[in-house]
């Protein structure tokens, strides 16, 4: 599981940034190298190519490339994507489908942009549409996504993605694919209800293994049938929660990763995942409307997802204080309750951990990065760079 941060976490980044202004996000670059490390250690020798939804700062996810075992990006933008092989990027996958025809074309027509990117469908009807949009022939490179979840009876155990889960179902894909035109590259599957499931329960860890068995075999006849149509270039799937499962798995050639690199508060309750906290923001005390309680500016950032409690911001341990359930985490202000309320002054920080990871991103234009209790340098996110791709 995720490691706590220690006692001292809050008082050293306080003394790192007190000359920076708050709110301010940080990423303590420490414990980045050692999650990074973590991850590929669990990987089994595969490579990981870095999920960019996860991390959202060009310099952080060159940073986790640079670590050996990480290979290529996983992006969520077909515009994105672009963006990225302008920069130079010669290995992007796009891991969800689009139907931004503009973006399409640019990509279709520019042969570097077609041997650099690969875009993703998961039925005859997207890519009857994205076909049409770009014109016969296109040679434009594309991945199926395969349905991960798992299934008992009627139930549904994962997320909802790919409508395609048996090998005639993905063939019927690549067959049409191919008489559009488009190149058939790779296969996806994202185990989802194991990546992004704590093991929070005998029960759980049971779904997941039995997820886990179900999806081996059927992943390796989904391939085989595949690659007598089409020379795939790569078979991908896993998360940071599911690297030491799917790394096993011969039928992939990779896997994927990014939130691990910051772990947020989601990882904390996996077994044997021994992630540092990495990312943390700060907001500043600025009311005391009672004795036991603190204000402080701003701290709204929820994450995505199902709506609950398990999605919001939580002040790190050292500090005593705690959400009212009443008010949450607010847009310009959130109320912290606890006996150490009356130890805060106005202006001390309060330091948070994000519920998930890239979104935090998504609030501010820089990340501060820090080395013990020095800052060492900044990162731009992508608002920083004038980048937003939904």
């Amino acid at each position: 599981m995720s490691r706590r941060p220690s006692l001292a976490v809050a008082d050293r980044l306080s003394h790192a940034t007190r000359h920076l202004p708050a709110p301010l996000a940080v990423v303590d670059l420490t414990a980045f190298d050692h999650n990074a490390a973590t991850l590929v250690g669990r990987a089994h020798g595969k490579p990981v190519r870095v999920a960019t939804k996860s991390l959202r700062s060009r310099p952080m996810i060159e940073r986790a490339l640079a670590t050996d075992g990480f290979a290529g990006l996983m992006c969520y933008s077909v515009r994105e994507a672009i963006w990225w092989a302008g920069e130079g990027s010669r290995d992007i996958l796009v891991a969800y489908p689009s139907v931004d025809l503009p973006a399409l074309r640019e990509l279709a027509s520019d042969s570097s942009l077609r041997a650099a990117v690969c875009v993703m469908v998961d039925s005859v009807e997207i890519v009857d549409l994205i076909a049409g949009g770009v014109g016969a022939d296109s040679g434009l490179r594309v991945a199926v996504d395969v349905d991960a979840s798992l299934r008992i009876g009627p139930a549904h155990l994962g997320v909802r993605r790919s409508p395609l889960r048996e090998p005639e179902q993905v063939e019927s894909v690549v067959r049409r694919a191919h008489e559009h035109g488009l190149v058939v590259a790779g296969l996806m599957f994202y185990d989802a209800q194991i990546a992004g499931l704590p093991d929070s329960s005998p029960l759980v860890r049971r779904v997941k293994s039995r997820s886990a068995a179900q999806l081996s075999e059927r992943r390796a006849a989904v391939t085989d049938a595949v690659r007598q149509l089409a020379d795939l270039e790569f078979v991908n799937g896993g998360g940071t929660g599911s690297l030491h499962v799917t790394g096993l798995d011969p039928t992939l050639t990779e896997l994927a990763a990014g939130s691990g690199l910051y772990a947020p508060t989601l990882f904390d309750g996996y077994d044997g995942l021994e992630l540092t906290p990495a990312a943390f923001f700060a907001c500043p005390v600025v009311r005391r409307p009672a004795e036991d309680i603190v204000t402080v500016y701003s701290g709204g950032y929820v994450a995505s997802g199902p709506a609950g409690w398990s999605r919001v911001p939580t002040p790190l341990p050292e500090h005593e204080l705690r959400l009212l359930r009443t008010e949450g985490t607010g847009e310009v202000q959130t109320p912290l309750r606890g006996s150490a309320a009356a130890r805060v002054g106005l202006g001390d920080r309060i330091w948070f951990r994000h519920a998930k990871a890239g979104e935090l991103a998504e609030r501010f234009t820089q990340l501060v990065l820090v080395e013990g209790d020095e800052v060492v340098g900044h990162a731009a996110t992508y608002r920083g760079e004038g980048q937003c791709f939904g």
